[in-house]
């Protein structure tokens, strides 16, 4: 055997080099995820766009059932509206968290671009929503009226009928109905 053959570990034992620190997963995880939450927050302000606050714009429409949807309805309560679309991923993953929201608050489920009331109607006998709620925004009118840029988008109105809070992107159903308590 040759000396340089000796000196070899096996690649099966164990190194007794220590691994740098920066190298270590632990610390290589952290800056995954120090990273990620920094471009989240850098992409955040244009996720939001040109969304409104202050005053809520006057809604008065009808929901994909014929039922009266008027914002004046909700003064003295708070209320959620909430953007959303059939073809949105991160909206059917709200969707369940959203349809409990709605079972304590005030909730004015806004389907924006989706199709016709029909189309809303069958889709939310599918996924066990409630068509009372639903507001049909097939040419986005309502949506860019809020300024939203993208779905979903989150309203949250207080009892005056001042925007208080805006999510736009992925927001928890623990989360709005924190903001809706808070308001009441």
């Amino acid at each position: 055997m040759s000396d340089t053959q000796q000196t070899e570990t096996p690649a099966n034992s164990p190194s007794t080099e220590e691994t740098p620190f920066w190298r270590k997963t632990w610390v290589q995880n952290t800056y995954w995820i120090v990273g990620t939450i920094i471009l989240f927050l850098i992409a955040r302000p244009l996720m939001q766009g040109d969304v409104i606050h202050g005053q809520v714009p006057d809604i008065q429409t009808t929901s994909i059932t014929g039922k009266p949807v008027h914002i004046q309805d909700y003064q003295g309560k708070p209320v959620l509206i909430q953007f959303w679309a059939t073809w949105c991923p991160i909206c059917a993953y709200e969707r369940d968290g959203i349809e409990r929201v709605a079972e304590k608050y005030n909730v004015i489920n806004i389907a924006t671009q989706s199709g016709t009331n029909a189309e809303l109607l069958a889709f939310a006998k599918e996924h066990g929503m409630n068509p009372n709620l639903i507001v049909n925004d097939q040419d986005g009118k309502l949506m860019k009226a809020f300024g939203a840029r993208a779905v979903p988008a989150s309203f949250v109105v207080d009892k005056k009928g001042q925007i208080q809070f805006v999510e736009v992107g992925f927001t928890t159903s623990m989360g709005l109905k924190a903001r809706l308590w808070y308001l009441q």
